[in-house]
């Protein structure tokens, strides 16, 4: 496309002005289509014989070639899952949904189905090999399920005076819940956020929150001995799990309901251009990366000891966690690669899920250098975002209602 001073202007300007608002004004409603390297068809199976439906190995496909399903299987996920409704636990794949399926990760069998048993969009969280679930009755009660088997183990409540409390983390400890204060009008007004004893059931700490915070919007995650949160009011909030006391919160300049990441005494989010470290002892910033001008950072993901992230222009990077120091930066995927919002790593390959794209699926990067090797996309055209899950040398994937397995190769 020409520029008024008779340049071309590259399709990744068009990018960074769009991800500001800018790009319909300065060019139309034009829209530029990007493409995977390489797709596989829905079929599935595998290149050798035995090789996937029945659990054995498999064959690896020529470089820049996409795998094929070992298998696939439908799926009941809904456009209500969020961020955690595909999960790898042990040897099994779990999605949210009705009925809650545990599948077998070597041959996609249906290991165990519970119809009824949570609500539309539960997240899948897991702590002490427990999986914490609201009921699906609304009746306020938590309950915990063994993944193996799908077997109800535990059950505990708040208390009739809170709204039906929604897990949000778990630990080898504690189950953390949030819930709503009933008024006498059945308002919540305000809300709280507890701890639950996996032991006994009880609740270990009950903290109300500020008010004029939501219940909805909430990330959370559990980690030595720190419950951290962000939230739809542009919030990172840290609270002591063993007392619930609240050791720090820091405004951020963008609403930050999405992952973030923890590295040893750092939490790190992305917030809008910057990633950004918190100490999580006190809050202080240790560290800021900024990215190009017209983009913004994605979900952070700290893998071996790397923080990889995508940007709103197709950039991607990878980043020392300790010190906020860029290891490389790709910027050649715009012709390539729709940009990724989760990651997991096998060995040397970083997998990304896209989102929203019927162009995107599953990338899979040299974690080396974010060369693109491959894309797997099943051609359905579904736009629903794509999730991705490591099991040894497989990868659980979901896209709309289909699950599949690939190999990680």
């Amino acid at each position: 496309m020409g520029g008024r001073d008779g340049h071309v202007v590259s399709r990744r300007q068009i990018l960074r002005l769009a991800g500001t608002g800018l790009g319909l004004a300065v060019f139309g409603a034009g829209v530029v289509g990007c493409g995977p390297e390489e797709e596989a068809d829905l079929s599935g199976g595998s290149s050798k014989p035995g090789g996937g439906r029945s659990g054995g190995s498999f064959t690896t496909p020529p470089p820049g070639t996409a795998p094929k399903p070992l298998w696939q299987a439908a799926a009941a996920n809904t456009s209500l899952s969020g961020l955690d409704a595909l999960a790898v636990i042990g040897d099994l794949a779990l999605v949210s949904g009705d009925p809650l399926v545990g599948r077998d990760m070597a041959t996609g069998k249906e290991k165990w189905s519970r119809r009824g048993v949570t609500t539309p969009g539960a997240k899948l969280l897991v702590g002490g090999g427990t999986l914490y679930l609201a009921s699906a009755e609304y009746d306020g009660d938590v309950v915990g399920l063994d993944p193996a088997t799908g077997k109800e183990t535990w059950r505990s409540r708040l208390g009739k005076q809170y709204e039906q409390p929604r897990p949000i983390a778990a630990d080898d400890r504690h189950v953390y819940v949030l819930a709503g204060i009933l008024e006498e009008d059945f308002t919540t007004p305000n809300n709280v956020i507890a701890a639950i004893d996996t032991t006994s059931g009880k609740i270990a700490w009950r903290e109300q929150r500020d008010a004029g915070t939501e219940e909805f919007g909430i990330t959370a995650a559990a980690v030595d001995g720190r419950l951290i949160y962000t939230d739809y009011r542009e919030n990172v909030t840290v609270r002591d799990t063993a007392t619930g006391r609240q050791l720090w919160t820091k405004k951020i300049s963008r609403s930050n309901n999405r992952r973030f990441a923890v590295h040893e005494d750092l939490v790190i989010v992305a917030d809008a251009r910057r990633l950004r470290a918190f100490d999580l002892a006190g809050g202080k910033e240790r560290w800021s990366l900024r990215t190009e001008e017209f983009s913004t950072f994605n979900d952070p993901h700290v893998l071996d000891g790397v923080l990889y992230a995508s940007d709103s222009v197709r950039g991607m990077w990878a980043v020392d966690p300790a010190t906020g120091k860029q290891i490389w930066h790709n910027e050649d995927l715009l012709d390539s690669a729709t940009q990724a919002w989760q990651f997991v790593k096998v060995n040397g390959t970083l997998y990304g899920a896209t989102e929203f794209d019927e162009d995107g699926g599953v990338h899979a990067f040299d974690a080396a250098t974010g060369k693109l090797r491959w894309t797997y996309n099943d051609n359905t055209g579904d736009i629903q975002q794509w999730y991705v899950a490591a099991a040894g040398d497989r990868l659980a994937v979901m896209h709309g209602k289909r699950l599949y397995a690939l190999p990680a190769v």
